[in-house]
């Protein structure tokens, strides 16, 4: 019979077997929660730097622009500004503040030689030195600038304008026939380089404008057929054309050949003597 303390070592070493293996269930238990818990208040990954696209960079430079509207004819005084411009848009006559960096003082004094609108780049080529003749330079080669005098009240009330086609009607008063007119479109298609305007009071108390003097583009012929007309007529009128008439390469045979020396009527000479016209035979 064996004593009764050997009995009890095997149970002492079983529940001590079992003690250590819950222990170390618990410690993996514990490692693992504490593993869970660290990966839930982790803070999340950062996220990566995202790199700014970057546009290639446009090269500019200044182009001398027009702040308002310029007519034919109006001086440059202050009414021009700098405007970025593309270097790779520029055209070689613009003018640029990389080469011309004064050339808003000196363009001040130049004549506007063709319209320029608003916004749009100055070129050399619209405009004219204070020391240059506006008026020979807008003539084109071959033709001549002619004043003329004109009725105030056949002016087509004040609307015709510089750059507007006209006709020239004579008015005569026939020395045979007393108080009866002849009238005959002597010049057509004609364009208007000035026409001279002024501010009068009508009948009705208005202010109208119109004008007395108008400069005409004509061929050397028809410079002489007007000259002899302004002897001859009564009255000089100018009869608007509308601009889908406007022929600028009208030829200008045929037109008051009669009025000329030599002209039409066949080797007769033209006098004119108080204002009646006679022909005389010439040999």
């Amino acid at each position: 019979m064996l004593p009764r303390g050997s009995e009890l070592v095997p149970k002492v070493g079983a529940i001590m077997s079992k003690r250590i293996i819950i222990l170390g269930v618990a410690i993996i238990a514990a490692g693992g929660a504490g593993y869970m818990a660290m990966n839930m208040v982790a803070p999340p990954p950062a996220e990566a730097p995202q790199v700014a696209e970057t546009k290639p960079a446009i090269e500019l430079d200044e182009v001398l622009v027009a702040s308002e509207n310029l007519n034919t004819g109006s001086a440059i005084d202050g009414q021009l500004r700098w405007q970025e411009w593309p270097v790779s848009a520029l055209s070689p006559d613009y003018i640029t503040r990389s080469l011309r960096p004064n050339a808003v003082d000196e363009l001040r004094g130049s004549v506007v030689r063709s319209t320029i609108s608003q916004g749009e780049p100055i070129r050399p080529i619209k405009l004219l030195g204070p020391d240059q003749s506006f008026m020979s330079s807008i003539l084109p080669s071959g033709k001549r600038a002619v004043a003329t005098q004109i009725a105030a009240d056949t002016s087509a009330g004040g609307f015709i304008l510089p750059d507007d086609y006209v006709d020239v009607i004579m008015t005569t008063r026939p020395p045979d026939r007393a108080g009866s007119y002849v009238t005959e479109t002597i010049l057509k298609n004609i364009r208007v380089l000035a026409i001279d305007q002024t501010i009068r009071e009508d009948e009705q108390g208005h202010l109208v404008q119109v004008g007395q003097t108008a400069t005409l583009q004509l061929t050397p012929k028809q410079a002489e057929i007007i000259t002899v007309a302004q002897q001859m007529a009564d009255r000089l009128t100018l009869a608007l054309r509308s601009v889908r008439d406007v022929d600028p390469n009208a030829d200008d045979s045929g037109e008051a050949d009669h009025l000329l020396t030599g002209g039409a009527s066949g080797g007769a000479v033209t006098i004119i003597k108080s204002g009646k016209r006679s022909e005389v035979q010439t040999q």
